[in-house]
């Protein structure tokens, strides 16, 4: 889907220490449910976070399309939206600009300058983070 964090990098990002508090307007996958393709908008009217004593879970309330009743979060996987990846680049966000038909990023780390080029901002942004991450910046 055009404009949406890929699964494999948001589940890289998971994995590299990312960590999610989910909000209405969030984006989720679930994966490894034959629903890779789907993605899911938190929202108060229909799917909601509910805080329960073993941590929070996903409901789903009023659902036609397909039964779901809960979901925890750690089985559903962020996608984060473009504002969203930019706000976790922080300060060290410099620009972003098209980049043949894709977008590059690039962030000041101390004196050096680093680019990360994709297919589409979300993409740039999430593997500028990614190497944020795994670099320790915070």
């Amino acid at each position: 889907m055009e404009g949406v964090l890929s699964v494999p990098l948001a589940l890289r990002l998971r994995d590299a220490g990312l960590r999610w508090k989910p909000a209405p307007g969030d984006r989720f996958a679930i994966p490894d449910r034959d629903l890779d393709d789907e993605v899911f908008v938190l929202s108060n009217m229909v799917i909601a976070v509910h805080e329960l004593p073993d941590g929070p879970v996903i409901g789903f309330n009023g659902t036609t399309e397909w039964a779901m009743d809960d979901l925890e979060q750690s089985e559903a996987i962020w996608l984060p939206r473009e504002d969203q990846l930019r706000e976790l680049l922080g300060g060290t966000f410099h620009m972003l600009e098209r980049a043949g038909t894709g977008y590059r990023v690039e962030l000041s780390v101390g004196d050096r300058r680093l680019t990360f080029e994709a297919g589409t901002a979300e993409e740039a942004y999430g593997a500028a983070l990614l190497d944020l991450i795994r670099l320790g910046v915070d």
